[in-house]
């Protein structure tokens, strides 16, 4: 068993030597050529792509840490933006981005290391296998041939003094048992150091974490917000329609052989109530998930959604692709609180909504001719007080209600 652990440590070892001195030398003097032709221009367009291998590769070695030696090494990349359009901007955006995540920099170190130190620690199994080895087969050859093969030296022992045929062989048992020891720890090592460079700090993850717990915190709360919603809804709309329906069809029960005509006429309406409450829990159903968002995409949901309101409404897309559920319904639920906003309370005749991708971030834009809501300020608070953090944005309500028409959702 121990033997079959340091074989397969020492045929490890060198498929990681191979790979550490060949990508690591590959990538680094790609990156190195890559910068220097920024200045021409070329190097906006190429760095980020061999930042992007760089990546791949550091993420190949934490698959391997992972399945040989149960080791996790996280990586902490920093969102990038959209794919770049064509054009210098686009890709100078994208590798501004990557320049300025931390761990950029440290798999760029961990190149420099992992050809050299990491190179040293992945060959030492096979190198303790094949000198120990050597210790024993060397001095056999030398007497089967009875001393008439030219030795050559091992490094390990000088084959030129007496005594050394005889020393080589314990020299040879001691890194045998030192290959059968510790091989496995060798491979180990050589993910220890890349995990070293390749894992983020304490204080840098400590912030993701934060940040994510505090996103969970939102979508917690939006979630229970929207419970509420749903059931203030059922218990205001629908719920009251058919207590009505009960008490309306008690009158009609009562009226049947008294007024046939009144019983008729409360029928009717009966009728027309039990079809206001079938609208109101279909609007309910499509506002927990619109079908069409689902079906057909955010874009064409507003869309549809701008044909139902009584103002004109310009609608204007432009997206790369498909965004995550949740991200969807949350812009398009935005979307139909602004516009029923600027509906009810700004009394705008035209309102034009743009949805586009900018920065890496889905950006929902709501404007209108109307009179109330809220603009964005940033010289100061209501009533002359000063701001007190004069480069922060603020909300800036006027009139009643304070209902903004106007919003922006990235």
């Amino acid at each position: 068993m121990r033997i079959r652990r340091t074989l397969l440590a020492a045929a490890r070892g060198l498929a990681l030597a191979m790979v550490s001195l060949v990508g690591s030398i590959t990538l680094t003097t790609l990156m190195l050529a890559s910068l220097a032709w920024t200045v021409t221009g070329i190097g906006v367009v190429t760095t980020p792509i061999v930042l992007t291998w760089v990546r791949g590769f550091a993420n190949f070695r934490r698959a391997w840490a992972h399945s040989w030696c149960g080791l996790t090494i996280p990586a902490g990349y920093r969102p990038l933006p959209e794919p770049p359009r064509p054009g210098l901007r686009g890709h100078g955006r994208r590798l501004t981005a990557m320049l300025r995540d931390p761990a950029t920099w440290r798999e760029l170190l961990w190149l420099w290391v992992d050809a050299s130190a990491g190179f040293l620690l992945a060959l030492l199994p096979l190198a303790l296998l094949a000198y120990g080895l050597a210790g024993f087969v060397v001095p056999l050859v030398y007497g089967l041939s009875g001393g008439r093969v030219h030795l050559v030296s091992t490094g390990l022992v000088d084959l030129s003094r007496p005594g050394a045929l005889v020393l080589l062989p314990v020299v040879g048992a001691a890194l045998l048992a030192l290959a059968l020891v510790a091989a496995p720890s060798f491979v180990r090592a050589h993910f220890r150091l890349a995990a070293a460079f390749l894992t983020p700090p304490k204080t840098e993850l400590a912030a993701r974490v934060a940040h994510l717990a505090e996103s969970r915190h939102d979508v917690v709360d939006a979630s229970a917000a929207e419970l509420r919603r749903i059931e203030r809804d059922l218990h205001d709309g629908a719920q009251a329609r058919l207590v009505a329906m009960g008490m309306t069809l008690s009158a009609v029960e009562a009226l049947m052989d008294k007024d046939p005509a009144k019983a008729r006429e409360l029928l009717a309406l009966t009728r027309q109530s039990s079809a206001d409450a079938l609208t109101e829990l279909r609007d309910l159903v499509q506002g927990i998930h619109p079908p069409v968002l689902a079906e057909r995409g955010l874009g064409d949901a507003v869309r549809a959604l701008a044909l139902r309101m009584p103002m004109s409404v310009e609608v204007g897309v432009e997206l790369t692709g498909r965004t995550e559920a949740p991200v969807e319904t949350a812009v398009y639920f935005a979307v139909s609180e602004l516009l029923t906003n600027a509906a009810k309370h700004a009394g705008a005749d035209r309102v034009r909504v743009t949805i586009r991708h900018a920065g890496g971030l889905l950006v929902a834009e709501v404007e209108d001719d109307g009179k109330g809501g809220a603009v964005l300020a940033s010289d100061g608070l209501p009533g002359g007080d000063p701001d007190p953090d004069p480069g922060a944005p603020v909300w800036r309500g006027s009139g009643a209600g304070w209902a903004p028409s106007t919003g922006r959702w990235p």
